[in-house]
């Protein structure tokens, strides 16, 4: 296996040379979890990996619930579908909640407190209420219990956790929390092993070629349960390929698909766009040196961790940056090659960006 084959079966497992999928719920579903604490970028993401649809489709689907918006994995926080919530936060929570107990201690929480603000929140939200955060907090307060911002926070970061709250409907700009199990109705809990073998199977499905530790670190897992699932995979759906003393999981399937439209590498498919913050291309994996410019990326570049930031990718590769502002119901994009790029680059540098332009409605 090469650094070009890699890069084409990601951009091809991850739909973004070519989809498979028409709405935003397919999109997550096929992704398992999609990094979304920066909000309109993490529309995009979705967008970056369907035709036709726009920032406000992308955003019906979730004032409708068809995607939510909670903490897992790392944790921060995800897109997910209503079908794969429980599963994954219940997954993750025991990780999370380790993590969370040292701040328990410096922010003088305990299950005592946790306890009253999640009845508190719970009669709140029952019924289809959906509300902020600030009104929650407001309401806590009504009720004998203030809290700063930290410590707000964190409570419902804990009622996340016990699969209280999840997201509700956007209010105007701001986010509202609603009842998890009005939001993610008739979901069921899975053991812990098949939960394993799920997260595994999806995530080396949709992101692969992958490594053991690139699925770690993206999950949060530890490299143990990495393996477990890893161990749980059938060797006749996944092949493993070596590159530079590395292992890679790849779906057999995936694979066979991309070979049938000829190679994910044809003219027929997109190898160059806007890349939005903390997109999965980049968030994926640990290891994200197949995307850097052998040429012109600096070893000071890689460990600022470019791939946090809006990257310009011409054919799978990061080339430079972009940044976009509003100009009253205009949207101006911005974009700073690392290097003076060939006509025909620049021109799909340009596609890319009319892309960008159409997919938020506006015009530049």
């Amino acid at each position: 296996m090469t650094v070009s084959d890699i890069i084409n079966y990601r951009l091809f497992n991850q739909q973004i040379a070519q989809t498979s999928f028409s709405s935003p719920q397919e999109i997550v579903s096929w992704m398992v979890a999609m990094q979304a604490q920066e909000y309109a970028m993490s529309k995009w993401a979705i967008g970056l990996r369907l035709n036709g649809i726009t920032d406000a489709d992308v955003e019906k689907a979730f004032n409708d619930g068809l995607i939510l918006r909670t903490h897992l994995l790392r944790p921060t926080w995800h897109f997910v579908t209503p079908e794969d919530i429980r599963w994954l936060v219940e997954l993750t929570a025991p990780r999370i909640r380790r993590a969370m107990a040292y701040y328990d201690k410096e922010l003088e929480l305990n299950s005592t407190i946790y306890k009253k603000c999640n009845n508190i929140i719970g009669k709140a939200l029952t019924g289809g209420n959906q509300l902020t955060r600030v009104a929650l907090n407001e309401l806590l307060q009504n009720n004998g219990i203030s809290l700063n911002g930290r410590q707000m926070g964190q409570v419902m970061m804990n009622a996340e956790m016990d699969c209280l709250v999840c997201s509700g409907k956007r209010e105007g700009k701001q986010f509202t929390y609603a009842l998890f199990d009005e939001r993610a109705s008739g979901n069921k809990s899975i053991d812990k092993d098949e939960a394993l073998l799920l997260l595994a199977t999806r995530y080396f499905t949709s992101r692969g070629p992958a490594t053991l530790k690139d699925f770690s670190v993206w999950s949060g897992l530890t490299i143990t349960d990495a393996k477990k699932a890893a161990s749980m995979l059938d060797s006749v759906v996944f092949t493993r390929e070596s590159f530079e003393d590395n292992e890679y999981w790849l779906s057999r399937e995936t694979l066979d698909m991309a070979a049938s439209f000829g190679a994910p590498s044809t003219k027929k498919t997109q190898k160059s766009f806007l890349m939005p913050d903390y997109d999965e291309y980049g968030m994926g994996y640990i290891d994200r040196t197949a995307i850097f410019n052998p040429i012109k990326i600096t070893s000071e570049f890689k460990r600022n961790n470019p791939v946090f930031d809006r990257m310009i990718i011409v054919d799978g590769i990061i080339e430079g940056t972009w940044k976009r502002t509003i100009k009253g119901k205009s949207v101006i994009v911005e974009t700073y090659p690392f290097r003076e790029l060939s006509k025909v680059k620049a021109d799909l540098v340009k596609k890319a960006v009319d892309r960008f332009v159409k997919f938020t409605g506006n015009s530049e």
